[in-house]
């Protein structure tokens, strides 16, 4: 489950925004704890100076030692970070629950120091104790929300998705490891909204880590393509897959797919076994992205009217019946020729169309 928090993330890097508000607020902490301990340092002096010269110092010295100490604790209890967002609800609850009992438990440590010592820099060591318990119980409540509410009961199950927004989709494994994902999805092409099922953030984790090198690489890719098209500017949620009936991957998500009311994005031939059964709107990333492809792959035998001359020395140019223009290399002594047969070298679409590159096939006349 805990690689599947990449999915949640808008890139597989730490939250610097948390970071930098933990460290300062740890910070301001341990420098009042300095200041606190300064002046009591200073205590037994009658001079003002004194008292202000060990407030000073132990400012400085709290300021550099808080920053250093702050980001240590950082790094060590950030492994769990995300944006708070697209946190799940039983992480969140669960998050929540821990971190204010985390909070108590700190604050409970450190009585012995109201009863034993009774300084004015209690109250700020408390504090600071306090927060940095109650920020690891929070990290440890998100990476294990799920376990952690049902154990504690603070959610028995999360609610189903019940209604997809408009104009969403869902897409599942497969989908998500084909590369046409990437291209449509940032360009906004898939819908409003891509719903990614539980069942397949569970599965793209554990390929993502496992021994197969091409699944992992694919997974990999995957995790990453979803980064980039948040990054897009598109919407990307994951959706609990609840559906305890179905078995399989596949069957989970075209039932969820049924339930929703919503279209499947998927490039695995077993998903459209299983369409049959449940009678799920399907597309194929791949065939869909095979129909957007150019029309002439290279190799491929025309017939074309030659009517001008091109451009460089010795081509001329045609036009098919869909208005695409045909330039046919060293083909210049045959203008005004019709049906003259060429190969297909290449194809570039431009603001016209389509413009095909091409050379004379055999004797260059069609019979």
């Amino acid at each position: 489950m805990g690689d599947r928090r990449r999915l949640h993330d808008r890139r597989p890097r730490p939250n610097y925004a948390r970071a930098v508000v933990f460290v300062e607020v740890f910070r301001l902490i341990v420098v009042l704890i300095g200041a606190l301990l300064g002046l009591a340092a200073a205590s037994g002096s009658h001079s003002a100076t004194a008292r202000v010269v060990g407030a000073v110092i132990g400012v400085l010295a709290g300021y550099v030692a808080g920053g250093i100490v702050g980001r240590l604790l950082d790094k060590g209890v950030r492994q769990a970070d995300r944006t708070l967002v697209d946190v799940p609800a039983p992480e969140l609850l669960a998050g929540a629950f821990l971190g204010g009992l985390g909070i108590l438990v700190g604050v409970v440590a450190c009585l012995p120091l109201f009863i034993f010592f009774r300084r004015d820099y209690d109250y700020p060591i408390t504090a600071g104790v306090a927060w940095v318990v109650g920020s690891i119980a929070f990290k440890l409540g998100t990476t294990n929300g799920r376990k952690l509410a049902e154990s504690a009961r603070i959610t028995r199950k999360l609610s189903p998705y019940q209604e997809a927004p408009e104009g969403s989709v869902l897409v599942d494994t497969s989908a998500v490891m084909d590369r046409a994902f990437l291209v449509l999805g940032s360009a906004g092409l898939l819908g409003r909204e891509i719903l990614v099922p539980e069942p397949v953030a569970d599965e793209l984790s554990t390929l993502a880590e496992g021994p197969d090198p091409v699944s992992s690489r694919r997974a990999r890719r995957g995790l990453a393509a979803i980064d980039a098209v948040r990054e897009a500017g598109m919407t990307v949620s994951v959706v609990p897959g609840d559906v305890s009936e179905a078995s399989l991957t596949e069957e989970k998500v075209l039932r969820l797919a049924n339930r929703l009311g919503v279209r499947l994005f998927t490039c695995s031939s077993d998903v459209h076994r299983q369409q049959e059964k449940i009678g799920v709107p399907v597309i194929d990333l791949r065939s869909l992205v095979a129909d957007l492809s150019p029309d002439h792959v290279p190799g491929e035998r025309l017939s074309v009217d030659l009517v001008k001359p091109g451009r460089q020395a010795g081509q001329a140019v045609g036009y098919l019946p869909d208005g695409d223009m045909v330039v046919v290399n060293e083909a210049g002594h045959l203008v005004g020729e019709p049906g003259v047969e060429v190969l297909v070298l290449s194809t570039r679409p431009t603001s016209q169309g389509l413009l095909v590159f091409a050379r004379l096939a055999g004797d260059g006349l069609a019979q």
